[in-house]
């Protein structure tokens, strides 16, 4: 019997496949398509995950670096420009690679650890049994596995076929319009990399800019085709059945701007991209027996400040070691459950952040005024904290011991200075094992009778106000330095009885 079957090879099945052959665990990852898409979609990472694909150590196959990541000094929200250096600390960090190549890399990283992936295989019905699921296949084929994993986006067959509902709402009034393109030379500042426009001024790189006929956004990527996109509210609906063009791109800039700008083709393949409307909707679950969802399966969004890929790939990672754990036999009553506990108000606030900019966004006088206030309100320094924190997840708390300042929160970027020498926390957490830093040398015989399922390492830590730091797989602290007596009770919460 299989393991865990996995629906889905977008980033979020291939994460979740990762974390579960770093615990141990032999997942099956299905994929419909015979081969990589490679339609253009994302164009990067933004917030938390940034430190959470660093600790796993594919930051530096990604970024060509072998630096840790750095904060972002400027970011944007609801077409507002975000100054991040004024924070004492800022959270947000960005990593500007496009959707294809975050795949690939997470396929190779796959492939090293033996993930069995098997494209142009598509689920089309499932059967759940007391202690397994039965699932079948477009060719006939017949798979039984102990759990199924939905990863197969926003239209997921595997949520349909589970009865989960997937309640929200669509929005039809907008429609955005996206296309790699070239501009001549002079078009260009050489000083922001922003798009000159006579008649109009410069619109600024890497930003949403808004006027009260629409929105526009211009993304100079080094190495790689610009992309121009727009947003307008049309009075009447538009019609996705017809292409998109370059010149029907080119007509809504005009109108965006009120002035005409030359646009052309890249070398090589393009994008021409139409959306109409937006749809936000999380599952009613994201758990129906054996049989769990991740990703866009559940929980849709607009785009605006890029958010997808943090939630995604951190509800994969989050999953990853409960559901091994399930698998493994020593996960303690009621893990698995969690998973939805703890990452569906995470989704929740995406959805209000992302309502929130689109609503900011918008045209109308009214929603000028609304613009006016809230530029008044991020010159404030702990506005502006706030909004980053919100945009790069950086404020998820999940539940824990209220007497506990550090449970609950992501772990600090603890250095541990130990018989080998400094050691980054990214260093000690790329096996996704759980991990108890100690610097008191107390606490290791406290752990010793789980130690075939959590790491202890000692030495003086950096970073930290605690003197010892128990970290969960998903790199969340699950208990910092109280008595032997919480230590083992949260072993025992966390990682189940030891054997």
């Amino acid at each position: 019997m299989i393991d865990v079957l996995i629906a889905g090879a977008g980033p979020n099945g291939l994460m979740l496949a990762c974390e579960l052959a770093l615990a141990g665990v032999h997942p099956v990852v299905l994929e419909r398509h015979a081969a990589p898409v490679g339609e253009p979609r994302a164009n990067g990472l933004v917030g938390q995950v940034v430190r959470l694909l660093d600790r796993r150590g594919l930051y530096a196959r990604l970024s060509g670096e072998n630096t840790p990541p750095v904060p972002q000094p400027a970011f944007t929200f609801g077409a507002f420009p975000l100054d991040l250096t004024m924070l004492a600390e800022n959270p947000h960090y960005v990593l500007g690679v496009p959707q294809a190549q975050l795949e690939a890399a997470l396929a190779a990283r796959a492939a090293e650890l033996g993930v069995d992936v098997r494209r142009g295989h598509e689920v089309v019905d499932l059967r759940q049994r007391p202690d397994a699921v039965e699932v079948r296949l477009a060719d006939g084929t017949h798979l039984t596995s102990r759990f199924l994993v939905g990863a197969d986006g926003g239209r997921s067959i595997v949520r349909r076929l589970a009865g989960i509902d997937f309640p929200g709402v669509t929005n039809d009034r907008s429609v955005s319009r996206t296309a790699t393109v070239t501009v001549p030379a002079s078009s260009l500042d050489p000083d922001t990399g922003g798009l000159r426009v006579p008649g109009y001024g410069v619109v600024p790189p890497f930003q949403h800019t808004r006027t009260e006929q629409g929105l526009i956004a211009w993304a100079p990527f080094p190495g790689r085709p610009a992309i121009l996109s727009t947003t307008e509210w049309p009075d009447t609906a538009t019609s996705d059945e017809t292409p998109m063009d370059l010149a029907e791109l080119r007509a809504s800039v005009a109108r965006v701007l009120g002035v005409d700008i030359p646009l052309g083709a890249p070398d090589g393949p393009a994008l021409l991209r139409r959306l109409a409307g937006r749809n936000t909707r999380i599952a009613a679950h994201y758990r129906a027996g054996r049989v769990l969802l991740v990703g866009d399966a559940a929980h849709v969004h607009p785009a605006i400040g890029g958010p997808g890929l943090n939630l995604g790939l951190q509800d994969a990672v989050n999953l990853g070691w409960k559901l091994a754990a399930t698998v493994s036999g020593w996960a303690p009553p009621g893990l698995l459950d969690t998973y939805e506990t703890e990452r569906r108000p995470v989704a929740e606030r995406v959805v209000m952040s992302t309502q929130a900019q689109s609503a900011l966004i918008a045209p109308g006088d009214e929603v000028t005024g609304l613009r006016e206030l809230f530029a008044e309100l991020l010159a404030k320094p702990e506005v502006t904290g706030h909004v980053a924190e919100l945009m790069s997840g950086a404020d998820i708390s999940y539940p824990a011991d209220p007497a506990d300042p550090l449970a609950g929160r992501c772990a600090p970027d603890v250095v541990v200075h130990g018989y080998n020498g400094p050691t980054r926390l990214a260093e000690l957490t790329r096996a996704a094992r759980p991990l108890l830093l100690d610097s008191t040398g107390t606490y290791a015989a406290v752990a010793a009778p789980w130690r075939d399922r959590v790491d202890v390492v000692t030495g003086r830590l950096e970073g930290t106000p605690a003197t010892a730091l128990l970290v969960r797989p998903d790199c969340f602290v699950a208990w910092s330095a109280g008595d032997a007596d919480t230590l083992r009770a949260s072993l025992t919460h966390h990682f189940g009885l030891p054997r």
